[in-house]
């Protein structure tokens, strides 16, 4: 797997600057809801940009907010390109990013651990 180089993590961090303000102000979609741009990962040719994100609700609305960006992708890339003059833009795949998800189940998970434990166990110093 090749790296990225600085040129391509610029890249990526306009597209999702610029995505967070289309979202935000010209995508009426209520389908999208409450998203967020958590990552966009430009391909090596810059022809192919992964856009990870997130949305308030559960993952039924996931999956609907998903194809609603899949369906609005063309205007967003084209919207984008109006804005950034100084570079091809990529095709843009959604991807709903699980790990926030992921980490909110951890963290119960731990705390579910901790409740099961012995009373005191937790109070107690570990051995210098």
């Amino acid at each position: 797997m090749k790296k990225h180089s600085a040129r391509h993590h610029r890249i990526g961090d306009q597209i999702q600057r610029e995505l967070a303000e289309l979202l935000r102000e010209q995508i009426k979609d209520p389908r999208i809801g409450l998203v967020t741009i958590t990552a966009v990962d430009v391909s090596n040719d810059l022809s192919h940009a992964k856009v990870y994100f997130t949305n308030m609700g559960d993952i039924a609305g996931a999956e609907d907010a998903e194809q609603a960006l899949a369906r609005t992708a063309g205007f967003l890339r084209s919207e984008i390109a109006h804005r950034l003059s100084s570079f091809t833009v990529p095709q843009l795949h959604f991807i709903y990013d699980r790990s926030t998800e992921r980490a909110m189940e951890m963290s119960r998970l731990i705390d579910e651990a901790i409740r099961g434990q012995e009373p005191g166990i937790r109070d107690q110093k570990p051995d210098a």
